[in-house]
This record gives C-alpha cells, sequence and structure tokens, in this order.
C-alpha cells in the first residue's frame, strides 16, 4: 500500500510520466497505468489516501478496473526474464513454459518470443538526452576531497564536496561538508534547492548510501529519510541506475569542470573553518555560473534565469524538519513500545498490544503508526528506561491506578495516624519509582476500613519499631491486634455478668 500511496502522489504532486514513475517505485508500468486510472475512476486524491488505513485502500481499489491487455501484463515480466535469462540454462522456452504456468490463457511461445525481443530492441535504443526545464537535479560528491587545518593543532580533516547540477540549463551548486552521512547528505541536497530557488520534479541521487539503500536497475530502495524528504518538497527520486553512464553524464561532466575552477585555484589555500571554506567555493562557484559557454554567447545562470527558474516549483515556507524512522516495532502487553534510539517507551491505546507500529521522530516529536495510521504524537524523551503514559492509552482497570499520587495517598495514611504516615512514606523510599509502591499502599490502606484505624496504626508503630514495613507484615499484625482487642473485649463483658443468681441452676442440679 505504501507504494500504491507513491504512485498517486507523483502523478498528482511532481507531474511524471508513467514510466518515471515506475522506475521512480519499481512497479511495472501496467500496474501504474491500472494504479493512476483506478484512482482517477475512484476521484481518489492523495490527502484521503493518506487518510485511508491500508485495508480501506486496498478494498477501494480492489474492484475490477479496465482490463490490461495480455502483452502490456507480460512486459511488466521483461526485466525480470532480462536478469533471469543471464543465468546458465536459463532459456526464453523455460521462461515460456513457467509463464503459461501461471497464466494458462496467455500468449504463445511465438508472440511470447516476438514481444520479448521487441522489448529489448526498444530498451537499446539511446534517446538523446534533452533535459526539459526544471525537471531533474542530479547530485553527487566529488571524487577528490578539499581539507581544513585546525589553526590551533594543525590537524589536517578532510572534507567531502557535494554539487548539484540542473541538465538543462546547467545551473550548479557546491559545497563542503565534513561527511557524507545522511543528516549532511540531507542538508546539501536542501541547500541546492534553496540555491535554485525551486524544486524539481524529480531529484536524480548517484545511488548514495544516504538516499538509496539498494541500488537496482528495476527496483531502487530508497533510504526512508530521503524518501520523506522528497515527499515533503513535493518532488520524486529517480536513482542512477547502476552501470549506467549516461545516467550520470551531466554531473560528472559538472564534476571535471569544478575541478578546474574550484579546486585548483584554491589548491594552495589554507583553510581553518568548514566555514571559511564554503565562502570562498561560493564565491568561485559565482564565477563559474556566470562564465559564459564554449560554444553560446550566454552564462548558466543567464541561461536558468531565462528558460528555466519559471518552470520550478515552489519552495517550502520552512525548512525539511530531519526525521528519523523506525518500522516494525512490537507494542509490549503493558501497551508500552520502545524508541530504540533513547531506549525510552512510549503508550499507544492498549488494544493495540502485541501489534507493529512504526515510529516517525525528529528532534522534538515521536510520532506512532499503525496500519499507516497516525495513533499519537508524543512529545520525545530522551531519558533511558523511563515512560511516557497517556492515561487515554490504559485500559478502565489502570486509569483507577493512575488516579493515585504520593500526596494524596499520604494525606489518607495522615487521616488515619501518625503511624500509619509514617509507615507508608518508609514503603515509598524503598521503591525507586513511587507508582511501585502505590498497591503494597493501597493495601495497607484498605486494613483501617476493615480492621479500624486503632488496630492499624498498632499495627503500622510496631512495623516501623521492628524494621519490617511491608503489606504482609502489617496485614498479620493488624489482624493479630484486631483478634485480641474482640477476646479482651469478650473477656471484659463476660466478667460483668453475675456468678450466683436464684435462676440460675447449679451443678448439682443436673447430677
Amino acid at each position: 500500500m505504501k507504494k500504491i500511496r507513491e504512485i498517486i502522489r507523483l502523478d498528482e504532486q511532481a507531474g511524471l510520466s508513467q514510466r518515471q514513475i515506475a522506475q521512480a517505485t519499481g512497479v511495472s508500468r501496467p500496474v501504474v497505468a491500472q494504479t493512476i486510472q483506478k484512482a482517477r475512476v475512484k476521484n481518489l486524491k492523495l490527502e484521503a489516501a493518506r487518510q485511508m488505513n491500508d485495508t480501506e485502500l486496498a478494498k477501494l481499489l480492489s474492484e475490477p478496473g479496465k482490463p490490461i491487455k495480455k502483452a502490456d501484463i507480460l512486459a511488466g515480466n521483461f526485466p525480470t526474464y532480462a536478469k533471469e535469462l543471464k543465468k546458465t540454462g536459463v532459456t526464453l522456452q523455460l521462461l515460456w513454459n513457467e509463464y503459461r504456468k501461471e497464466n494458462p490463457e496467455g500468449l504463445s511461445y511465438t508472440q511470447f518470443c516476438f514481444h520479448y525481443q521487441k522489448w529489448r530492441e526498444d530498451a537499446r535504443i539511446s534517446m538523446h538526452n534533452e533535459h526539459k526545464p526544471g525537471d531533474k537535479m542530479f547530485i553527487d560528491y566529488t571524487g577528490q576531497k578539499m581539507e581544513i587545518i585546525s589553526a590551533e593543532t594543525g590537524v589536517k580533516t578532510p572534507c567531502e564536496v557535494f554539487i548539484a547540477i540542473l541538465p538543462c540549463s546547467q545551473y550548479t551548486y557546491v559545497e563542503a561538508t565534513l561527511s557524507q552521512n545522511q543528516e549532511s547528505f540531507m542538508r546539501s541536497t536542501e541547500n541546492s534547492l534553496r540555491y535554485f530557488g525551486g524544486v524539481v520534479s524529480a531529484i536524480v541521487p548517484d545511488n548514495l548510501k544516504s538516499g538509496v539503500i539498494k541500488a537496482d536497475i528495476y527496483e531502487p530502495d530508497l533510504n526512508p529519510l530521503f524518501a520523506d524528504f522528497a515527499e515533503y518538497y513535493r518532488c520524486a527520486v529517480l536513482p542512477a541506475r547502476a552501470r549506467k553512464p549516461k545516467d550520470k553524464a551531466h554531473v560528472e561532466n559538472a564534476v571535471k569542470i569544478i575541478y578546474t575552477r574550484v579546486f585548483a585555484p584554491l589548491r594552495h589555500t589554507v583553510f581553518h573553518t568548514i566555514e571559511e571554506l564554503n565562502q570562498v567555493i561560493r564565491e568561485k562557484l559565482e564565477e563559474h555560473n556566470n562564465q559564459l559557454f564554449q560554444k553560446m554567447d550566454i552564462s548558466r545562470k543567464a541561461l536558468f534565469k531565462e528558460v528555466e527558474r519559471g518552470h520550478l516549483k515552489p519552495l517550502p515556507v520552512y525548512r525539511y524538519p530531519l526525521k528519523h524512522f523506525q518500522n516494525n516495532a512490537r507494542v509490549g502487553f503493558n501497551y508500552h513500545v520502545e524508541l530504540k534510539e533513547d531506549k525510552h517507551y512510549y503508550s499507544v491505546p492498549y488494544l493495540l498490544r502485541g501489534k507493529k507500529v512504526n515510529f516517525i521522530y525528529d528532534d522534538r516529536n515521536v510520532a506512532i503508526y499503525h496500519d499507516n495510521i497516525r495513533i499519537y504524537q508524543h512529545r520525545r524523551n530522551r531519558q533511558n528506561y523511563r515512560y511516557t503514559t497517556i492515561r487515554e492509552h490504559m485500559p478502565p482497570q489502570h486509569r483507577f491506578k493512575d488516579s493515585w499520587n504520593p500526596d494524596k495517598l499520604k494525606w489518607w495514611a495522615s487521616n488515619v495516624g501518625e503511624d500509619t504516615l509514617r509507615a507508608v512514606s518508609l514503603i515509598f523510599e524503598t521503591k525507586p519509582y513511587p507508582e511501585q509502591a502505590y498497591k503494597s499502599i493501597l493495601g495497607v490502606l484498605n486494613l483501617a476500613t476493615k480492621h479500624g484505624h486503632t488496630a492499624l496504626n498498632l499495627a503500622c508503630r510496631k512495623a516501623c519499631n521492628m524494621e519490617r514495613v511491608n503489606y504482609h507484615f502489617i496485614k498479620e499484625q493488624t489482624e493479630y491486634i484486631r483478634d485480641q482487642y474482640e477476646k479482651e473485649n469478650e473477656s471484659k463483658q463476660l466478667s460483668l455478668l453475675p456468678s450466683d443468681h436464684e435462676n440460675i441452676r447449679g451443678n448439682e442440679y443436673y447430677k
């Protein structure tokens, strides 16, 4: 269902062709076409699809749509067949036999081979890359690095150099960072969009781990954070295909030019901070973008303003809030789930006990999702091994317990007596967290209802003096004191009865 929503988003927001959507999502073109068609027939917009859980969305789109031709369905398998044919012993005859087992009414072997060979020929056609304005932004890191030198210690620190280019106008952005980690990569990508003053339809990274987890020609697996970044900026991600030089030609040519116009002139300059380095890089970058093309009487910046800037989509008002993801976290039977980075536990509605949920969190908030629906958003708490609990998430029997607090329980104890208050205070002191003492203290205080305040207070005094302050000892002593009191009271009553009376027959009467 996640890919279904992404197909709808790319069609609605990014304005990509079905071929580009298929490439971005790793879904075959016929399936992309059918999904878009069904969504349009149902008038299903992205916002509505996000509000539905996976079950509801699957049910809505499961109704039969317009039939797809057998050849179109088969075409979705051709990329997989191309991989399989590279394996020893695999032939078109074998693939057709497997195809007919799954599709008894499918195409004949002759038609099967015809359509596959046609697909192969179409795939070999090398189209001239005339990029549309505002369509793509290619990003990568240069192979060579720059460096900064500490003014205090003289230690050299290598710096990565990020580069982004709009292939239509060749307008370029360059910045240095201390690493290629995920956060640096995201911020550099965002800085490039801010530098260009708008958003392209698609970002094309060179399969960096910070952006692409698995580089695959047919179904690349995007880093979840980068996918979320693209959704925030309402664009697509089309990773450059591995071992396909034409996919990376623009950015690689830009790198060569930057080596000449930025790296070489600064090779003897010493920089002490990353800020100093980037300030000079920006100066050289402006010179590069304002320099005329060799074969055109116009600069990159002028060409960008003339043909491309107007095709970029508006930037969001605020920068992307850097997020993190944790998937398939299991909810415990105490209806809390652990955010592993902080080792902190957050509550979810108790009916989700044992279910799997996903975290999306940033520096301030922790959102928890189940079945694509946000269950709750907590304020982030970084205290290890502690719990953040929302009262509404508790089952009814736990909400009663949650209504107590140390002050209220001590007030109740003080009404019983000073020794009871002393005992309750000592029980609190023996537990690391007040909540762990509630059950014992409620048990102690309830003894007053059954056995009376005096008995409980005397029992608590004895428990404190003997340093045996716990529920079981206090209960035993309260019951003992109550029994002793009842026996003494019974003896007193018997002593008040007269021993001789004219109506009382003596022992001799019964002999």
